[in-house]
């Protein structure tokens, strides 16, 4: 009897659960969601009048009436283990200007998933924004042992696949109908790194983050981009998909 077609197989016995861990860099510090501290500064930067709501726009929740109806939603959130709720504090501010999780929790086959993303405007397209992504990642591949870390994203959300991308994930497919989402169909992006890409990227992410890579003025000479690209064009495959427009 021929044997069927299956995959190679691998010496694996599990990752590890994520925890309520602070994750510190040169610029940001990633940490545990502290809800009566962090509506402070996470409530007025996403409502207006001096906000931007449109940080809401692909999420299923928010905005909020009012301060404490966003506390609320954020202490019920702490109080969970999948999603993990973390905050992200540029050191240029030192209180929260933004959210990421860790969620669909799989350890027994080493996927973990970044999701549930939003920047405030001060911290979008900033040198401790890429940080806060590379600390998630780095610590879901080197610490916990995954051998996948997913992103996933509404498939009309441009700049969320364009982040995806840049920050070195691979389009995967297209999920139809995937969720409903505020009354309204979700289509979901797909994308991932896999373990054995991880080193090539954390190369690129540690060359762009590193304080020779700016300029007296704080302006980058090599973009993450760059760099990832070229990693991708000596060590990554391609996946081979590409993505559609929506």
């Amino acid at each position: 009897m021929i044997d069927p077609p299956l995959g190679e197989p691998i010496d694996w016995t599990g990752a590890r659960l994520p925890s309520k861990v602070e994750l510190a860099g040169r610029t940001v510090t990633v940490r545990p969601l502290d809800p009566g501290v962090d509506v402070q500064s996470l409530f007025p930067i996403s409502h207006e009048p001096s906000g931007d709501p449109s940080v809401w726009t692909y999420l299923p929740y928010g905005p909020y009436r009012d301060r404490r109806e966003m506390e609320e939603q954020l202490e019920v959130e702490a109080a969970g283990e999948d999603p993990l709720w973390f905050s992200i504090v540029p050191a240029a501010y030192g209180n929260a200007m933004g959210r990421a999780t860790y969620l669909r929790i799989d350890p027994a086959n080493g996927s973990i998933e970044i999701g549930h993303i939003w920047f405030g405007p001060r911290l979008r397209r900033t040198t401790a924004a890429t940080e806060a992504i590379f600390l998630l990642a780095r610590h879901a591949f080197e610490d916990l042992g995954n051998r996948r870390l997913e992103w996933k994203c509404n498939a009309r959300n441009g700049a969320s696949t364009r982040a995806a991308e840049r920050f070195g994930f691979q389009f995967e497919g297209l999920f139809r109908n995937h969720r409903v989402v505020k009354g309204r169909n979700r289509d979901s992006a797909w994308f991932s790194i896999i373990d054995s890409e991880w080193p090539a990227l954390a190369a690129a992410y540690e060359e762009f983050l590193a304080p020779e890579n700016f300029d007296a003025d704080g302006r980058q000479r090599r973009s993450l981009s760059q760099l990832i690209g070229a990693a991708r064009e000596t060590d990554l495959p391609s996946s081979g998909l590409q993505l559609g427009s929506a």
